[in-house]
């Protein structure tokens, strides 16, 4: 029995003239103003031009199936860019796998992220009459936190004593607060195991990337939080963007670029741990979550 993986992760544009029709995308459909438009391909300029997620991603999932073997056949699929999820389920399905196990790449579960990956994967699959089931969420995956770990302890070892570690992911509207979405307490919970293994250190959550609508998105967000402690006088703060597995965008420049320099304008101390990116110990644990199920 040949088994697919799916893995499913946010997407990218492929290139500066993609960047519109991603950001449409995003924005389902409803297309960005100019001025909207103009600070998205800023950032990407502001990286040089480059779109890394995607030979992130790519090596992810080449780590995934070197891990997996044989037996498993694994794809992409995306939920803003190509292959579409859609199109992945297919791709898979046309390679004769009797069933189908999806994996996002994302550690938290919100029914309005890993929640809509799941349902258009599971959509795709009862089209085509094969089963899709999904990893719901794996924010506590003992791989995970060990790496998370080493990261913190390396930023805080930049630092003055007694700075604070602030865990981040990207901010959803507060809506789903009135749902019950396990969301801000998976985040919680991420950051309350790594830190039980840093006795003492202050740590607190926050939030980053919010979209720009109208709606109230959850909070504080994290330039905020680094303004709060520079006013009370903080020694530091180490920034673990723990919601997110890749330096993309919202690491790369919402955090190395425009969190650093607010930081340095501040004079307040600050370091980013590192991201999991291709990390081999936490791809080899998310294979067997997969062989798990």
């Amino acid at each position: 029995m040949t088994v697919g993986v799916l893995v499913m992760a946010y997407g990218t544009p492929r290139d500066r003239d993609d960047i519109a029709a991603y950001y449409t995308d995003i924005r389902r459909g409803r297309t960005p103003t100019p001025d909207l438009l103009a600070d998205l391909v800023r950032r990407y300029d502001a990286l040089g031009g480059t779109f890394p997620l995607r030979a992130i991603t790519d090596a992810q999932i080449a780590a995934l199936a070197d891990a997996l073997g044989p037996s498993y056949v694994v794809t992409l699929g995306t939920k803003h860019s190509v292959p579409r999820i859609e199109d992945a389920v297919e791709t898979l399905v046309a390679q004769g796998v009797s069933r189908i196990v999806g994996l996002v790449l994302a550690p938290h579960y919100s029914a309005f992220s890993v929640g809509e990956y799941a349902s258009r994967a599971v959509a795709a699959g009862a089209e085509r009459d094969v089963e899709v089931d999904v990893v719901e969420s794996w924010h506590l995956l003992p791989a995970y936190l060990d790496f998370l770990d080493r990261g913190v302890a390396a930023a805080l070892s930049t630092l003055p004593a007694g700075a604070e570690v602030v865990f981040t992911a990207h901010s959803l509207p507060e809506r789903i607060l009135a749902t019950g979405d396990p969301y801000p307490s998976q985040l919680r919970e991420t950051a309350a195991a790594v830190m039980a293994r840093h006795a003492g250190v202050p740590w607190s959550v926050g939030w980053q990337s919010a979209g720009r609508t109208p709606e109230p998105w959850l909070g504080p967000d994290v330039l905020s939080v680094l303004r709060d402690r520079a006013r009370d006088g903080a020694p530091g703060v180490v920034v673990c963007a723990c919601g997110f597995v890749a330096d993309h965008l919202e690491v790369a420049y919402d955090l190395d670029i425009e969190a650093a320099a607010l930081a340095a304008e501040l004079e307040l101390p600050f370091a980013r741990t590192a991201s999991v990116n291709d990390d081999a110990s936490v791809l080899a644990a998310l294979a067997a979550l997969v062989t798990g199920r």
